[in-house]
């Protein structure tokens, strides 16, 4: 799917978008306000290493966008699955090292929660986004706040004020909450280029060395259903 846009030189400035944390790859190109150009989704699977550079580069030849033009990479940083964190974070920081700009990482949850603000007409913070952390436990996140784990069937404390988003939890929680989680990633790209944008212009960017994915891994020797678990904050 592409986004039209009015302005069509490619000498433009443009911020280019990636995320790759839920079943859904999002590759988008934005103007330096925040406001999307372009935009392509497709099912993740497990082929990110062939097909998302690809699809960058289709996208921004249907954008007619040179690359030199790119002033900024956003790239959602999870928590998300393991392997398509690892690409989408090596690929923006190769993307962002070779232009020599910069790089800003915005959680894919905190993305999801100013999606569903956007669409339902809510405070991102009353926002609970609900992941997948295997095949049993899952993750809850609320911005400003660090992920928490839910082992097998615990569920998330929310208070009554409180919206849950499910993405990517068929069957694992309420419909509502999983209808709220399709609507979110259908607006996870705007919501990361408004973020990332907003944070651009504020001189508030990532470190290349440092920016690194958010994803569940259990200690060596400790059981799954204690519940303990250690943030991975490897480098991809």
């Amino acid at each position: 799917m592409t986004v039209p846009s009015g302005d069509r030189d490619g000498r433009r400035r443009a911020l280019l978008v990636l995320d790759t944390a839920t079943s859904r790859v999002v590759v988008a190109v934005a103007k330096p306000n925040g406001a999307l150009e372009g935009l392509t989704t497709w099912p993740a699977g497990h082929r990110h290493g062939e097909t998302l550079l690809p699809a960058i580069g289709r996208l921004l030849g249907e954008a007619n966008l040179r690359r030199s033009r790119i002033a900024g990479v956003i790239v959602g940083t999870g928590p998300g699955a393991f392997t398509g964190l690892r690409v989408g974070l090596a690929t923006a920081k190769g993307i962002a090292r070779a232009l020599g700009v910069p790089i800003i990482g915005v959680a894919t949850s905190e993305g999801l929660a100013v999606a569903v603000a956007a669409i339902d007409g809510v405070a991102a913070e009353r926002v609970v986004v609900l992941l997948p952390a295997g095949p049993s436990d899952r993750v809850w996140c609320r911005p400003g706040a660090p992920p928490q784990l839910l082992v097998g069937g615990v569920e998330p404390a929310i208070g009554p004020a409180d919206v849950l988003c499910a993405v990517d939890l068929d069957g694992r929680a309420p419909r509502e909450a999983i209808e709220r989680g399709e609507r979110a990633l259908e607006g996870l790209a705007g919501a990361l280029a408004g973020i990332g944008a907003g944070r651009l212009t504020a001189g508030d960017v990532d470190d290349l060395a440092t920016i690194v994915p958010e994803y569940i891994t259990l200690p060596r020797g400790v059981r799954a259903e204690t519940g303990e678990v250690e943030w991975s904050r490897g480098h991809p």
